[in-house]
């Protein structure tokens, strides 16, 4: 699974004895933070369409496979409520070389942030909220730059841009 409403055991995704062959791991943890473009955060709520986004995020995993070498790597994401310091994305990456497991892992996080349809909901500590604007999951609709922000945002709730290269 890719997607858990429950806190993401890290230490199941390592797999430190499973690939001798494999000298790097680099390992990347988005918390929730406090803030966002100068709001004070409260809480947020991730949600999303498990069926596609659990899709996604396998073909990711399979692209940085093939694309860096790698003999493991996994991505997981929280579901439902979560407070400020929660884990919100796991990212695990296992490479011969720790350049492949660093950038595999940037990528990772990058891609499932870009194409998973998975929606963040902040609670911001004056009793506001707001869907964080998230960035287009379709391919021909993204610029070349990774952390471009679209337009897209849930219609019963203002725009806050995001897409800063920071998934939580």
């Amino acid at each position: 699974m890719h997607l858990t409403e429950y806190p993401i055991a890290i230490d199941e995704l390592l797999a430190l004895d499973r690939y001798p062959e494999c000298g790097g791991l680099a390992l990347f943890a988005g918390t929730v933070r406090d803030h966002h473009q100068g709001l004070p955060v409260e809480s947020l709520r991730y949600t999303a369409y498990a069926p596609l986004a659990e899709k996604r995020i396998a073909e990711i995993e399979q692209q940085a496979r093939e694309r860096f070498g790698l003999s493991y790597c996994r991505v997981v994401h929280r579901l439902g409520a979560l407070r400020i310091g929660d884990v919100a994305i796991v990212c695990v990456a296992r490479a011969a070389h720790r350049a492949e497991a660093f950038e595999a892992c940037r990528y990772l996080v990058d891609e499932v942030k870009h194409q998973a349809p998975i929606w963040k909901e902040e609670f911001y500590t004056d009793g506001s909220s707001a869907y964080v604007q998230g960035c287009c999951i379709r391919p021909d609709s993204r610029s070349g730059d990774p952390h471009h922000a679209h337009t897209d945002s849930h219609p019963d709730h203002h725009r806050v841009p995001h897409c800063d290269g920071d998934h939580s």
